[in-house]
């Protein structure tokens, strides 16, 4: 997509903590200027994907209900093509015999400094997963194309568009966590992006892991068991275990950081569903409104019901479309009336079906209960917090109970009482 009149940029585009803004109203910006730092360890700086005005500094609303200061910028003056910055990400010629020359400590200051974060959705800054640390040796790093939420695409297009970028940022990755191994993780249903990168990671000691095609296969812990045969405990962590897990457009933006010095201020999203008119993965600037991406696409059906930003498990349905397209914005997904179940909720019967379908061995049901009764110390005695909300506990319930809305209430009231 080309450049837009106006970005919306909130400052908080990731985990941990908000980043302070460096602009004022009416300042003149350059692309890729500064205009948010993050000044906490865990935090995130924020980058102009154009150049232009600052027209101010606002506030916005995001699907998750989150309610952020964001900074508008209207552009002005010569922009900075997409098309070049396209293509250089899928270029043939990505270097490899340099990355020697990258001490670990610089790949993760620059990996900081250019503002990448985890782009699979959970938009963790990617700095702290590779920043050298003596008491945590990381063995294995692996590269997750897992992409297994139903009509999302864009990391399967990036695998086949651009694996050379994939496979030097995973070099630089894991020279920055000292992995002995790298192995890329790509599900069975992608015979092309394997292909692709098989031939990408010829003469280099990258790994290629065919997965069976399987939801969630993409969520850390269920990876980790997958290629490497070890469990994570719950409230345990991948590095707990000797392993370090990126997306791959993470990878590839961060050898676009470390080799061309660009930071992160586009990024391949997916806008597909029954109810988009052209479904297409597009590569668009961080700020763009979620209603502009779908006009590109040529607007949706007559028959669309709604609309999530993500996919239709893990994602959040939203109806403002001046909503902007963030650096966690995995991808807009349009379903339709067919594709919405109306049914009414009824009581739970205790069948015991969610249990057998949460990944985490979780009990939903106790966690869902423990938030409608305001009950945060049930929801933390039940592990609430291990719950990465696949989703799969609303899809196969047959009382139609929103689960994952009510598991995601407890968190907060969990978060309130731990502030409290």
């Amino acid at each position: 997509m080309q450049t837009p009149e106006t970005v919306v940029l909130p400052l908080l585009q990731h985990i941990g903590a908000q980043c302070k803004p460096v602009v004022k109203p009416r300042q003149i910006v350059r692309y890729g200027e500064v205009v948010g730092v993050g000044r906490a360890f865990i935090s995130a700086s924020l980058h102009s994907p154009v150049a232009g005005k600052v027209k101010k500094i606002g506030m916005v609303t995001l699907p998750n209900s989150m309610h952020l200061p964001a900074i508008s910028i209207k552009t002005e003056g010569d922009q900075i093509n997409p098309q070049r910055l396209w293509d250089e990400m899928t270029a043939m010629d990505w270097p490899r015999d340099c990355i020697s020359i990258y001490a670990p400590e610089t790949i993760a200051k620059i990996i900081h400094n250019s503002g990448i974060v985890g782009l699979g959705g959970a938009a963790f800054p990617t700095h702290v997963k590779v920043a050298p640390n003596d008491s945590r040796m990381i063995d294995t790093l692996l590269i997750n194309g897992c992409e297994c939420e139903p009509y999302l695409s864009c990391d399967d297009r990036l695998m086949r568009e651009a694996p050379k970028a994939i496979v030097t940022g995973a070099l630089l990755a894991g020279r920055a966590v000292a992995a002995k191994e790298i192995v890329i993780c790509v599900e069975n249903n992608k015979p092309e992006a394997i292909l692709k990168l098989q031939q990408a990671t010829e003469k280099t000691l990258i790994k290629i892991a065919v997965l069976k095609t399987k939801y969630p296969q993409g969520s850390e812990k269920q990876l980790v068991k997958s290629v490497l045969g070890l469990e994570i405990p719950l409230g345990g962590l991948p590095s707990d275990a000797g392993v370090a897990i990126s997306n791959v457009a993470t990878i590839a933006s961060v050898a676009r950081g470390v080799i061309k010095e660009g930071p992160l201020t586009h990024r391949v999203i997916s806008v597909s569903g029954r109810g988009i008119k052209h479904p297409k993965n597009l590569f668009v600037p961080i700020g763009i409104s979620m209603g502009e991406v779908i006009e590109y696409c040529g607007g949706i059906t007559e028959d669309a019901a709604r609309i999530i930003s993500g996919g239709p498990m893990m994602g959040f349905a939203f109806s403002d479309m001046t909503t902007p397209v963030t650096k966690g914005t995995s991808g807009i997904t349009v379903l339709t009336h067919d594709e919405i179940s109306d049914e009414q909720e009824t009581s739970c019967v205790r069948c015991g079906r969610c249990v057998d379908a949460c990944p985490m061995n979780l009990v939903p049901t106790r966690l869902a209960l423990a938030a409608r009764y305001n009950n945060p110390s049930i929801a933390i005695r039940y592990h609430i917090n291990a719950c990465f909300e696949c989703g799969c506990c609303t899809y196969v319930c047959p009382a139609k109970i929103k689960l994952v809305q009510l598991i995601r209430t407890g968190k907060k009231l969990v978060a309130a009482m731990a502030k409290s």
